[in-house]
């Protein structure tokens, strides 16, 4: 008889507590082997791809596109014995302490506690939503006088329970068609077999029903369309705070009104700079590497923080400790779709200018897409924040929590400018330091903004580029 293994989100880092279906690789019927990926989730940090700790047969998906799912909760059954010999239920293999996810690679759950967890954000608030697995599709199912054991324990002797009352029949591919374009389906009736909300239903609700199309103009950019809600008059969209976003703007919030910010700002001459620039990305020794103002800046405050320890260093409100870090993680901020990450070089102090460069192009590529893992972003000393590149002078940034400052670089301009004597058109930037005034007084972030500057000004004052 099958043997069904249901398997259960886990912590993939930190402590997460919960996390959002992205993407499913696999569909009911679909065999999968050990490892292999079977889920895109969204944290509250990254994008994470889960493997499947079961070869098998995928049964059915728990857990729809866009819905949020605790730690510990199922997402997916598979029959990890489709046909053969019967099997302990996997409820059994639970109670004697096993784990579904002991053999994912780099993490594992924890053991389920003897009160089973229900099931909670089982389906969008937008929308009574149906069962990943619809009925137009069915997957391969167990001879009818054998019922599967459910994972729930009061529900062994019933078929699975649809995830709402009123279940909307759709397969996922245009489940999330409707998500991308913002069409609630529970409005929508199939003209499919069975009543199934076929693609063209939803494409022919966006044509009839797109309210938003009375205020923006045709081919705009609608970013807020992905789980977002139209009002009836068009005039507004409404999207949940979820993962990133939300992430960031708790770890703002707490930044801003926990540490007292103070920034210092100061400009100068990076003529030399430039054209340092331009001699390494011309030196074959550089040719596997992009090299960026970002990273002339980074070696310039990791050179400062050398010359001016004490400013590596977090405020510990539990003990009423300043605790004083000896190694650099220098982070740096990046843009991505799903809202703004830091990651962190490790022990950056330790890396010549070739490897710090290898080492910030692969953290900004991953960041950009969307695969940067919690690890990265934990135990930062300082970052930069280069908001040049958007054309903007300065900013007063704020505080990465745990971290006693924050470097913005400003846009790279030619600009008049006293050298030697005369006024010349020179390459000129704005820097601007904030910082924790708990840890760092006036004169010691004025110094060390002072000594970025001087190297930006003159890279030979940084002898130490090995």
């Amino acid at each position: 008889m099958p043997a069904y293994q249901p398997f259960n989100l886990p912590d993939v880092g930190e402590g997460l507590t919960e996390a959002d279906i992205v993407e499913w690789k696999v569909s009911p019927g679909d065999e999968v082997t050990v490892n292999q990926t079977i889920v895109e989730i969204e944290t509250a940090k990254s994008l994470v791809e889960l493997p499947s700790p079961y070869a098998g047969v995928v049964h059915e998906l728990l857990v729809e596109v866009g819905a949020s799912v605790d730690v510990g909760n199922p997402i997916i059954v598979i029959d990890t014995d489709p046909g053969g010999a019967a099997s302990v239920p996997a409820d059994d293999a639970a109670d004697e302490g096993e784990t579904s996810g002991d053999v994912l690679v780099g993490y594992g759950t924890k053991a389920p506690s003897q009160a089973r967890r229900t099931r909670r954000h089982a389906q969008p608030a937008a929308s009574a939503a149906a069962p990943v697995a619809a009925p137009a599709t069915p997957a391969p199912q167990p001879e009818p006088a054998t019922p599967r054991p459910a994972p729930e324990p009061a529900k062994q002797a019933a078929p699975s329970a649809p995830i709402s009352a009123n279940p909307v029949l759709a397969k996922p591919p245009v489940r999330k068609l409707a998500k991308d374009l913002g069409v609630d389906l529970s409005r929508l009736k199939g003209t499919g077999p069975g009543g199934i909300v076929t693609r063209e239903d939803v494409n022919a609700a966006v044509e009839n029903e797109q309210p938003e199309r009375l205020v923006v103009y045709p081919g705009d950019d609608r970013p807020w369309l992905d789980g977002g809600t139209v009002a009836a008059d068009g005039r507004t969209t409404r999207v949940p705070v979820r993962s990133v976003r939300r992430r960031t703007a708790e770890a703002m919030v707490a930044s801003a009104f926990s540490a007292p910010h103070v920034t210092v700002i100061t400009a100068t001459d990076v003529t030399k700079t430039m054209k340092l620039i331009k001699t390494l990305r011309e030196d074959r020794e550089f040719a596997d590497v992009k090299v960026t103002p970002t990273l002339i800046a980074a070696k310039a405050l990791i050179l400062a923080i050398r010359r001016h320890p004490e400013i590596s260093a977090a405020w510990d409100d539990a003990t009423q400790e300043i605790v004083y870090k000896h190694y650099i993680n220098i982070g740096i901020a990046a843009a991505t779709p799903r809202g703004l990450v830091v990651p962190n070089i490790k022990d950056a102090h330790r890396l010549g200018l070739h490897d710090l460069a290898l080492a910030l192009n692969e953290l900004t590529s991953t960041a950009r897409a969307g695969k940067t893992q919690p690890a990265a972003m934990s135990d930062g000393t300082v970052t930069i924040t280069n908001i040049g590149t958007f054309g903007i002078d300065t900013g007063t940034p704020i505080l990465n929590p745990g971290e006693s400052a924050i470097l913005a670089v400003g846009a790279i301009t030619k600009r008049p400018w006293v050298h030697k004597n005369k006024v010349k058109a020179r390459w000129v930037t704005r820097l601007a330091l904030s910082f924790d005034h708990r840890l760092v007084d006036g004169e010691l972030g004025s110094r060390v903004l002072q000594d970025v500057a001087a190297t930006l000004n003159d890279p030979a004052r940084g002898l130490v580029w090995g």
